[in-house]
């Protein structure tokens, strides 16, 4: 359906928007949205500011009363604050859905096959497409995993991979892959049912795609991974409690799905087998969704000094007697030098060639790109590998001679720690900023959230929307001070003739 531009007065909430120079999500050209956003432009541009932000205030009381928070250590002081929320949605259409939901399949089952792989036979090291040296680098690399068989074979049953759309071509494209713990999808939920109660007319005039099975969905693999079988399948979610940033997300899914939350004093093992400590006594657990990351998983094995995780749970672990979700061990694959060789997992592994592409990356463990981002430092994104949420990272065009020093000192000093990306030009969707009391275009990128229950892979429709909300930034996670959008994934009759 061709979309006229409207006139200066109906335009309302975008009335002073500017489309720059970045790719526009939702608009084509100043006041000409993309077709696929059509009706939500008819719809918001007739508000006027003060009407939209009396939306977004009833917005933030909801995530207020509901204790919806994220603790942002960026600030030095490590403060709770509301998990920021901008009411203008990011639309997909089917069309492009479906291409980056068959390319997060495929990712998945190379990535899973991959760490099968190496925690097992390792012939992709053997076959020398990829180092050896790499792998065994790699302070993820955990060798207590090696030979041990893990329930159904599945190592990486929830992974959060995380997306950027190219500003010339609108091309999706894979940033980082993340398999260990990956949080935020609770913020996903959360934000959906707030969008639809905040502005339903908006939402009412698509067909969305529903979130909301992903508790259950999940619920469902974590209860097939207990090593009893049949209808006895006692899960628990471990969390390392109050005080983590993303103990909301913690609590939200236990409730969602029926399970206790437990910390570490909780549970004990006895036997080899775990144990959850009740009114009643004890109780046998089969299956542990940890958000606990794998050094304070056990302090016999691991970090002595942790008291977040359960003694002995490797044992029970290894004698098959309980469950982890997600394996041990994963964070090799999401190491970001890794990221590099994940391409070539895709065509080892499935003999297929990679649906989704990748950034450009430099692997400063080898000499000849560790030349070139010597010499091209102020012009590139530089990340330390087994880093994650913004942190060791450095974005050479934003940063001061000091700082680009600083780490190529730090690179010198340790060259496998760090890889670099051209700064890639983000795409950019509208978003309030109340500091400016205006609407403009802010860079985003796309967390999905795929679930593999050992045969197939389940994506959740859109996911996490993250949006930079500085001006100007490129930086979207929530740890740093981004905020989030709901996404909303049409139907293919999102879109009808009539419309």
């Amino acid at each position: 359906m061709p979309v006229k531009p409207l006139n200066a007065a109906s335009r309302g909430l975008f009335e002073r928007y500017e489309v720059g120079e970045f790719y526009d999500e939702m608009f084509s050209a100043p006041g000409v949205p993309r077709p696929h956003y059509a009706k939500l432009f008819q719809t918001m541009a007739g508000l006027q500011l003060e009407q939209f932000d009396e939306r977004r205030k009833i917005a933030d009381l909801s995530f207020l009363l509901q204790g919806i928070t994220f603790t942002v250590y960026s600030d030095g002081a490590g403060a709770e604050r509301l998990f920021p929320f901008d009411l203008i949605p990011r639309i997909i259409p089917y069309h492009e859905w479906e291409r980056v939901e068959r390319g997060l399949a495929q990712r998945v089952t190379a990535l899973n096959l991959f760490l099968q792989d190496v925690y097992g036979p390792q012939k992709i090291l053997a076959d020398k497409r990829v180092p050896r040296s790499l792998i065994y680098s790699c302070k993820h690399f955990r060798r207590e995993m090696v030979g041990l068989e893990v329930p159904r074979g599945i190592y990486a049953h929830i992974c959060g991979i995380d997306l950027i759309r190219d500003s010339k071509t609108g091309d999706y494209l894979v940033l980082e892959d993340n398999v260990r713990t990956p949080s935020g999808v609770s913020y996903v939920l959360e934000n959906r049912l707030i969008m639809t109660r905040t502005l339903p007319e908006a939402f009412q005039a698509y067909g969305v795609l529903p979130v909301n099975h992903y508790p259950t969905e999940l619920c469902r693999i974590l209860r097939s991974l207990s090593p009893r079988g049949g209808g006895a399948a006692e899960a628990v979610l471990l969390t390392p409690g109050i005080y983590n940033s993303a103990y909301f997300e913690h609590s939200f899914l236990a409730q969602q799905m029926g399970i206790e939350l437990v910390e570490g004093r909780d549970l004990i093992v006895d036997d080899t087998v775990v144990y959850m400590k009740t009114i009643h006594g004890l109780r046998r657990v089969d299956v542990i969704y940890r958000r606990v990351d794998d050094d304070f998983l056990d302090a016999l094995v691991f970090r002595s000094d942790s008291l977040m995780g359960v003694p002995g749970l490797m044992g029970a672990y290894r004698a098959g007697n309980v469950a982890l979700a997600n394996a041990v061990g994963n964070g090799v694959a999401d190491d970001k030098a890794v990221y590099a060789y994940v391409p070539e997992f895709i065509r080892y592994y499935l003999g297929e060639e990679p649906i989704l592409g990748s950034v450009d990356t430099y692997l400063c463990g080898r000499q000849k790109d560790l030349g070139y981002v010597l010499e091209h430092l102020p012009e590139l994104v530089v990340k330390a590998v087994g880093e994650s949420g913004g942190y060791g990272m450095l974005i050479g065009p934003a940063s001061d001679k000091k700082t680009v020093e600083e780490f190529r000192q730090k690179i010198l000093a340790e060259p496998r720690n760090y890889i670099a990306q051209p700064l890639v030009a983000l795409s950019r969707v509208p978003s309030y900023d109340a500091t400016l009391d205006k609407v403009g275009g802010r860079h985003v990128d796309l967390r999905p959230y795929c679930l593999f229950d050992g045969d197939a892979v389940t994506v959740v429709p859109g996911g996490l929307t993250r949006v930079a909300l500085r001006e100007g930034s490129v930086v979207v996670n929530s740890s740093q001070g981004g905020g989030s959008k709901d996404t909303w994934v049409l139907r293919e009759e999102g879109l009808r003739e009539e419309d």
